[in-house]
């Protein structure tokens, strides 16, 4: 994680550090995830970053929870929730794309499309209120009132 964490620090993509460091792009991307990199992959990147093999050994020993931040884990956990928003939004629109095509050629005359299309619209409003937090109706605020009602004190 501390190999991820310098990289971003340093505005680099995977492919940079890759190329810098003379390692393959997927052991980039393995070391990230938290697998345990060889001597020499870590003698490469502790010469791209600049620090010792020792640091670079001890950060990847240690568990994600003591790796980041409370504010980096939130800002994590949001871009995750975007990034799912965002899948679910294009696969609307390529199914939906392929529906419409579909009704055209076989029931031009009858219009049956826009109910799927209505229903996983609903859905997909929900996902974007949900990320978004237009509406934020169960959030930390009500979860915190909840908590004190149950507790009977103000926290």
């Amino acid at each position: 994680m501390i190999v991820r964490k310098l990289r971003i620090q340093r505005s680099w993509s995977q492919d940079q550090l890759a190329q810098m460091s003379g390692l393959n792009i997927r052991t980039i991307q393995r070391i990230e995830r938290g697998q345990t990199p060889s001597f020499e992959s870590l003698k490469s990147l502790a010469a791209v970053f600049e620090t010792g093999i020792h640091t670079l050994q001890q950060e990847t020993v240690m568990t994600t929870e003591q790796n980041i931040s409370l504010e980096e884990a939130s800002a994590i956990e949001y871009v995750r929730d975007l990034k799912g928003f965002y899948g679910h939004l294009f696969s609307y629109f390529i199914v939906m794309s392929g529906l419409f095509i579909f009704n055209f050629l076989t029931t031009p005359e009858h219009f049956w499309v826009i109910w799927p299309a209505f229903g996983w619209g609903i859905g997909l409003i929900s996902h974007a209120l949900a990320v978004f937090e237009i509406f934020n109706f169960f959030g930390p605020d009500w979860e915190k009132k909840q908590i004190e009602k149950r507790l009977g004190k103000k926290l």
